[in-house]
């Protein structure tokens, strides 16, 4: 078995690696001129990853009996009235065999409600992060103090331990994309958000071993990229890198090197200090592409709006902090929740932005939106 997954991550990295592609292949990545030609007709993507506060995890907000409407739209509308233009949602596989259509109406109806206060929304189809056993109907409450203590990864690890089984998630993919691969209201595809985290710190003893999840996080990004691209979306797809350790192509990770070779538009996650998240998109400049950072805010590392967002706002790199508004995500708790004992209100809060009544963490970070985005608040 580990000879065959040797294997199969050299071949795939042989794959990522070859030519940037042409505009006439629909099977190929979009030119490095195709993707500045996007990017340059776009106005600057700055926005949040977004749950509304009453969902717990992704399933919670997508499923028919707990999708809520009335939060979407009040809390979208909060973050219109500080200037972004922009968000980032979780999809899931599940919620496609649960109910496609019923998926397909409310995705629908999100990017009405998101359209309507001037936000664009960037989908995401896959997620390698936190719980590596889903389940759809009724989601768990979440656990006192523990940061993101509900999220669940998409796929479980039955596919992607299972290389036989991950062809079953085809449909999934071609079925949102199709529908949506012509619709001005999404911005980006975000193919497999941090495939190979290993969330050693939340889910060590039942995640996959770092072999079995990689080669399979690799394996699928392959199909879901070719799959994607079947149906010819009129927007970028990527999928975004992270931790750092990108500077050098020759030492790049055959994970790293698919998905920075793979992607129409390069994309990151830096939770990190001005100095390093400067550095690292000195680092992704190196691959001729746009470039847009999915993940970062983080006030316990040193990732905040007023270091870090009129920085990527001078170098015209697009933005996505994490949070927006305090709930049932609970991420305003450090990462360390997880480990170490945690009551009471942090401070200072690690993500999130807004109390549940809008009102803001720190009004000083408003402004610095609303600076950027020429939006008085």
């Amino acid at each position: 078995m580990r000879a065959l997954v040797a294997i199969s991550l050299t071949a795939l990295a042989v794959a990522a690696c070859g030519g940037a592609g042409s505009d006439d292949d629909p099977g190929t990545p979009w030119t490095p001129d195709r993707a500045a030609t996007w990017y340059a007709q776009q106005s600057w993507i700055v926005g949040a990853n977004f749950v509304p506060s009453t969902a717990v995890n992704q399933l919670d907000m997508w499923q028919a009996v707990t999708f809520d409407p009335t939060a979407i739209d009040r809390e979208l509308g909060w973050a219109a009235d500080v200037g972004l233009n922009s968000v980032r949602v979780f999809l899931h596989d599940r919620l496609w065999q649960q109910d496609a259509d019923g998926l397909l109406t409310r995705i629908d109806q999100f990017l009405t409600i998101a359209d309507s206060h001037g936000i664009r929304v960037m989908l995401v189809l896959f997620d390698g992060v936190w719980d590596p056993y889903p389940q759809t109907g009724p989601q768990p409450e979440p656990r006192p103090y523990i940061h993101n203590s509900r999220w669940v990864q998409s796929p479980g690890a039955e596919f992607l331990g299972d290389p036989d089984r991950l062809d079953e998630l085809q449909d999934y993919v071609v079925g949102v994309v199709d529908r949506f691969a012509d619709d001005p209201r999404v911005v980006m595809w975000d193919v497999f958000n941090e495939p190979d985290n290993m969330n050693f710190a939340s889910y060590r003893d039942v995640e996959l071993t770092p072999a079995d999840k990689t080669a399979g996080a690799l394996a699928l990004l392959n199909k879901a990229f070719g799959w994607a691209r079947s149906v010819e979306p009129s927007q970028p797809l990527t999928a975004g890198v992270f931790f750092g350790g990108w500077g050098s192509p020759e030492d790049l990770s055959p994970i790293n090197d698919f998905m920075l070779h793979e992607s129409d538009i390069v994309s990151f996650h830096a939770y990190f200090p001005l100095d390093t998240t400067s550095a690292l998109v000195d680092d992704l400049q190196q691959y001729g592409r746009p470039i847009v950072c999915t993940e970062y805010m983080a006030r316990g590392t040193g990732s905040t709006f007023a270091d870090i967002l009129p920085m990527f706002n001078s170098r015209d790199v697009g933005a996505f902090h994490w949070g927006w508004v305090d709930g049932k995500t609970q991420t305003k708790y450090p990462w360390s929740s997880w480990t170490d004992t945690v009551a009471g209100e942090p401070d200072p809060w690690f993500h999130d932005v807004l109390h549940p009544d809008g009102s803001p963490y720190d009004a000083a970070e408003l402004a610095v939106i609303g600076t950027l985005t020429n939006t008085p608040n």
